[in-house]
């Protein structure tokens, strides 16, 4: 199998090669099973039944840390998105090495609400050491309680109650406004940025997807990566995972709510597809195989993507698109390129690019095993947006 090391000895990951962490379902004592922990869900359902309470506590967090929260300024934020499996927990987890980056970590669920406080409680806890486990994917790529994680879309459904729904586009574009969300948000980043010690926010959260031109409103200076794949592999790879969630499920039906309950929802029974445009609801709701469903994403998602860079420059110049196998094949030089793209590629940035470039290989035992007939469907629904990435200067 195709090695990947995130830290510690060379672990075998899955059809990825270099793993994309998207969503687990144990997130907090990350235990390689096959149904929920009942601690963790019973404390993922009360979060999420009394977010209202959560929020007010967020807000009171916030009013007490005027010193703590005055000096941290929200300076050039990092979003990484796109579709699942192409590569974005590998970047996020690299780039995530830089000491002046703070990020969400498994262990902020699901007191996401409160990032200041619970991660205080935790460095006065008496916790056991942690050795590294399993995830839920079963791709044998290993992590901790402390390994970034896409967290804080949690609070983006509680403050837009669509942002999940089937029948709903779900683009917000530059004149979307929120200013109860907008401050809340705002007041989060800096509570982290605070009490990890960072100068600069990153996340990583396929949804933004539809989102970027929002951001870029609330952050112009922001920084984006949008990790790509080719279509073939990708879309193998979301079949896989969704096949293995939907399996977890008929075990345990805990597993296909906890992914909801995390804001998760690209695989398993639950799964809610990426609305990009109005037609898009009806076409979803149709009968789909899972084949034409996760195809049908990678089109829509990559080519709305790429109509909005054409269509709008500032979000043109912000985005760098990286490609699944220019990380594999010349990992140097697309780290130095994403780096550089973030202003990050200081003496400490070199330092990470030349650790975790040789550990970065493309999958030597995994070929996606669609017949002719499928492998047509895919090239059919993908070829027109694979077209405009093809050759693209990252």
């Amino acid at each position: 199998m195709g090695k990947c090391r995130l830290s510690g000895p060379p672990v075998e990951v899955n059809s990825t090669g270099i793993a994309d962490l998207p969503d687990v379902v144990t997130k907090v004592s990350l235990e390689a099973r096959s149904h929920v922990p009942t601690a963790l869900h019973w404390a993922s359902k009360f979060v999420a039944s009394t977010a209202g309470f959560w929020k007010t506590l967020g807000n009171l967090e916030t009013s007490s840390l005027p010193k703590e929260l005055s000096s941290q300024a929200i300076d050039k934020p990092i979003f990484v998105c796109g579709v699942a499996r192409a590569g974005s927990t590998i970047l996020t987890e690299v780039i995530s090495q830089h000491p002046e980056l703070a990020c969400h970590h498994y262990s902020d669920f699901p007191l996401t609400w409160i990032p200041y406080w619970w991660n205080s409680l935790r460095k006065r806890l008496p916790l056991p050491k942690q050795e590294p486990q399993e995830r839920a994917h079963r791709d044998r790529l290993m992590i901790t309680a402390d390994s970034p994680e896409a967290i804080e879309e949690v609070l983006w459904m509680y403050f837009f109650p669509a942002a999940h729904k089937r029948d709903c586009n779900h683009v917000m574009g530059e004149q979307e406004s929120h200013p109860p969300f907008e401050k809340f948000y705002r007041d989060h980043i800096q509570k982290l940025m605070a009490v990890r010690h960072g100068q600069r926010y990153l996340t990583k959260n396929n949804y933004h997807v539809t989102r970027l031109e929002y951001l870029l409103r609330l952050f112009p200076d922001a920084r984006i990566i949008i990790p790509i794949r080719d279509p073939m592999q990708q879309v193998a790879s979301l079949l896989k995972q969704h096949h293995l969630f939907s399996q977890k499920n008929a075990k345990d039906a805990r597993v296909s709510r906890q992914l909801r309950l995390s804001g998760h929802f690209e695989f398993g029974p639950l799964r809610c597809p990426i609305i990009v445009n109005d037609e898009q609801p009806a076409h979803y709701r149709q009968f789909l195989d899972d084949i034409t469903w996760y195809a049908s994403q990678w089109a829509d998602v990559y080519g709305f993507l790429h109509q909005r860079m054409q269509e709008n420059q500032s979000l043109a110049n912000a985005c760098l698109v990286v490609p699944y196998e220019d990380l594999c094949s010349e990992s140097i030089k697309s780290l130095e390129k994403v780096f550089t793209h973030l202003g990050l590629d200081d003496e400490r940035g070199k330092t990470i690019i030349a650790a975790n470039a040789p550990t970065i290989k493309a999958p030597d035992y995994y070929q996606p095993d669609f017949d002719a007939e499928q492998e047509e469907l895919i090239r059919n629904i993908t070829h027109e947006t694979a077209a405009l990435f093809a050759g693209r200067d990252v």
